[in-house]
């Protein structure tokens, strides 16, 4: 074991991406992620990257993929995670392997020079639903110091009710089937803003104005209840953005939000 961590410690000086680390296996079920260290010598803030795909689809290098050079080139570690997606267990599994990727970071942070007190969640679309829920409801072996929100779904309650329907994919996440009592509960037991209050970590959410998938006003209303409780958050609006970091790419104009991205975390976690 001495000699392994020895390896490591001498490997990530000289910086570099190493794939399929194993963090957790709840119930036998492998959970892995991809981690990158800069070189040079840390300990450097880290961001534990959490991906969409509705909780029914993707894994660690899909929908995130343009996140990666921003922080890689701003001097960020940065460890992108799997998590179980509805097919493999409903909620809160998903949530729980979030947690449990935090906690992770936490414990091997010299191994990764790492500062464990510099650690940010990011997470888009479901993965945002997630890092959001998680950074509301983390014990304190599982808190992080700021969280990037790219579109994420926040009051499941309001968005079902607008649409008068459930969804599929909640459906199948949630286990919930209809817009009962039971059913309302869940989706509020569910949603990050029924957990707002004083003491959270800044956060800051990315949104397009164009998103059909989670509507725009998610993220200012999840700020607001947030500012309400006496937090900091800010809203980085992409105007004509549809919904996904990776359509963003095509247009230019759409990508300024890497800049704020890193600015905000470098004043963040500074």
């Amino acid at each position: 074991m001495l000699l392994l961590a020895s390896l490591l410690l001498a490997a990530t000086a000289f910086g570099g991406e190493t794939n399929d680390i194993e963090f957790a296996k709840p119930g036998g079920f492998s959970l892995t992620l991809d981690a990158y260290v800069p070189a040079g010598k840390g300990p450097f803030p880290a961001v534990v990257i959490v991906h969409g795909g509705g909780w029914v689809n993707g894994h660690k290098r899909t929908y995130v993929t343009p996140l990666f050079k921003p922080l890689s080139d701003a001097g960020f570690a940065w460890f992108t995670i799997n998590y179980r997606l509805a097919k493999d267990a409903p909620y809160p599994a998903a949530l729980e392997d979030v947690l449990s990727a935090v906690r992770w970071v936490k414990a091997h942070a010299k191994e990764y020079q790492v500062d464990p007190k510099r650690i940010a969640l990011m997470g888009e679309s479901a993965g945002a639903h997630l890092v959001a829920l998680a950074a509301v409801k983390g014990k304190k072996d599982e808190q992080v110091a700021a969280v990037v929100d790219f579109y994420g779904p926040h009051d499941l309650l309001k968005r079902a009710v607008e649409r008068n329907d459930v969804g599929d994919n909640l459906r199948r996440f949630l286990l919930v089937d209809k817009l009962d009592d039971a059913g309302r509960k869940k989706l509020q037991e569910a949603s990050a803003i029924t957990y707002v209050r004083k003491g959270l970590p800044p956060f800051l959410f990315i949104h397009g104005t164009k998103d059909a998938a989670v509507p725009y006003d998610q993220s200012p209303l999840m700020c607001d209840a947030l500012k309400k409780a006496g937090n900091k958050c800010e809203v980085y609006t992409v105007e004509g953005g549809p919904h996904g970091v990776g359509p963003w790419e095509k247009d230019p104009a759409m990508q300024s939000y890497k800049g704020k991205m890193v600015e905000w975390l470098r004043a963040t976690l500074r």
